[in-house]
């Protein structure tokens, strides 16, 4: 797909964040736990809300795969890492944050990517309600199907909120996903590789 398509397809599918609702509901949560919106350390709560889902959640309205298209010719066959990609997204179940970093490994075949665009495509899909198993899942299938790498390893490791300041009540617990896709995936050799190189292990 064509930048321009993207784009065009990016205008048609953008929906602008309704503020008045937002604000609205943040009222009535706030009524509804026993607050007074009206006080003055309140009063202005609902509208930094708005404002602060409109960023946490752009990444609804944009098309990660924009930052893929971009590519060049080079011979390099072995593996590209970019570790500790740091991100922020919200847990979809308690729109709670979990954050952490994101390591990327691919081999590429014949064409590899910038790497801040890398970079980018964790940012975008991070800011959406979220599971971290389908972050990772999103980001590894988006590289194989725009870079064609003949492989690609996501890792993510985060810390959820949700986790570590109600329910169990965990800090430091830590949740770590994996998608592998490719060569990453069929040869047990170039995978063992991807974890040295992001662990340093050896």
């Amino acid at each position: 797909m064509t930048l321009s398509k993207l784009a065009a397809l990016h205008a048609s599918e953008y929906q602008p964040v309704d503020v008045e609702r937002i604000k609205h509901a943040v009222r009535e949560i706030l009524l509804a736990v026993g607050e007074d919106p009206d006080r003055e350390g309140l009063l202005e709560t609902p509208d930094r809300v708005a404002r602060m889902y409109a960023e946490v959640f752009s990444g609804l309205h944009t098309n990660p795969a924009i930052h893929l298209q971009k590519l060049f010719t080079q011979k390099h066959d072995e593996m590209v890492i970019v570790k500790d990609i740091e991100f922020a997204s919200c847990c979809e179940h308690h729109l709670l944050p979990f954050t952490g970093k994101a390591h990327i490994g691919y081999l590429p075949d014949g064409k590899v990517v910038g790497l801040s665009k890398l970079a980018r495509v964790v940012d975008v899909v991070a800011k959406r309600p979220q599971v971290q198993e389908r972050m990772t899942e999103t980001i590894a299938d988006l590289i194989m199907s725009e870079v064609q790498p003949r492989g690609v390893g996501v890792i993510i490791e985060a810390s959820h909120s949700c986790m570590t300041i109600r329910g169990v009540r965990k800090p430091g617990a830590m949740t770590i996903t994996s998608a592998v896709r490719g060569l990453v995936k069929s040869n047990p050799m170039t995978r063992n590789e991807l974890m040295t190189l992001v662990y340093n292990k050896s």
